[in-house]
């Protein structure tokens, strides 16, 4: 496998770029975001996924080893192709879609072109413990800290990330704090999943 190529770019295009390794100009096929980083004629590094088809190879690029780590994960779900899956990452980052199938948010999900509500469930039931997850809620692990401004940045966090405006992720974690309160009262951690579900919810009726 061919886990990432780095040399001059020697030109982009609207789906790649040629990175020159070793004397060889390399097609790497890239999302929009990807190549938007790139600039003909200089230096670059790109994480890579080899995709092997019986008729052709095709190398996959991406800003880091996290995405080209999703790239792959996607494919373990039923109906998704290396395409569709770069498709993905073309919509959502590595943490929304960890995000989106937490949350179950077909919605978002179908936002991808050639995901449809089917194929946005099965890829939710597919990779349901497979993502991992969010660096937000690893990050705040790792620092500690309190559970309510834990739960309300994880949650505003996976809102943007979805594509909401912050000032509608705001109005959604306000709407939902009562339910992360309750929880606390109790004595329990707030569930991020769940409270995302709820903010979610709150945002589809307005």
């Amino acid at each position: 496998m061919i886990a990432s190529v780095r040399g001059r770019v020697a030109a982009i295009a609207p789906d790649g770029a040629v990175v020159e390794v070793g004397g060889v100009g390399v097609l790497v096929h890239c999302t929009p975001g990807t190549l938007a980083a790139l600039r003909v004629g200089e230096e670059t590094r790109l994480a890579t996924s080899l995709v092997v088809r019986e008729e052709s190879l095709t190398l996959y690029g991406f800003a880091d080893d996290d995405e080209r780590r999703i790239f792959e994960l996607l494919q373990t779900a039923s109906g998704v192709g290396p395409k569709v899956a770069l498709a993905m990452l073309a919509v959502h980052t590595p943490n929304a879609l960890r995000v989106a199938v937490a949350a179950a948010d077909v919605k978002a999900l179908t936002r991808v072109p050639g995901v449809g509500p089917k194929g946005a469930q099965r890829i939710i039931v597919d990779l349901k413990d497979k993502l991992g997850t969010p660096e937000e809620a690893v990050s705040a692990a790792l620092n500690g800290g309190s559970a309510a401004p834990i739960w309300r940045e994880q949650v505003h966090s996976g809102l943007v990330g979805l594509g909401y405006s912050a000032k509608d992720a705001d109005e959604a974690v306000a709407a939902v704090a009562p339910q992360a309160d309750a929880e606390t009262a109790q004595g329990r951690a707030p569930q991020v999943a769940a409270l995302l579900k709820a903010a979610l919810r709150v945002l589809s009726v307005r």
